[in-house]
């Protein structure tokens, strides 16, 4: 299932919880052990899998034990940079001619 903007709340968190059942019974971790490898009680982690509400804290440390914890840098990313100077910083590096060869004159050496 695909989450966007549109998806309730209580439907990603329930997703979530299915996708990291679905991500601890692939790297072999019984619920027993994964709360005990990450720090939790098992009931805290039967109620994530079951995408009842959880707090950040609890899911930062089930993804540091199944070794997931990059992701979270993909979530919010250290620094942003904006389509414009993506767009700036591609146009610096690109010589603009036209099909005779001719140059615009705004290009960079």
């Amino acid at each position: 299932m695909k989450i966007n903007s549109l998806t309730p709340d209580t439907i990603i968190l329930e997703e979530l919880g299915t996708r990291l059942a679905k991500h601890r019974k692939q790297r072999g971790f019984s619920q027993d052990d994964l709360a005990r490898e990450a720090g939790l009680g098992v009931a805290t982690l039967r109620r994530i899998e079951a995408g009842e509400g959880s707090q950040m804290e609890s899911w930062l440390k089930l993804l540091k034990a199944l070794k997931m914890l990059s992701g979270v840098e993909q979530l919010l990313p250290e620094s942003i940079e904006s389509p414009l100077a993506q767009v700036r910083a591609q146009s610096k590096t690109t010589k603009r001619t036209t099909s005779s060869g001719k140059r615009w004159g705004d290009e960079t050496e």
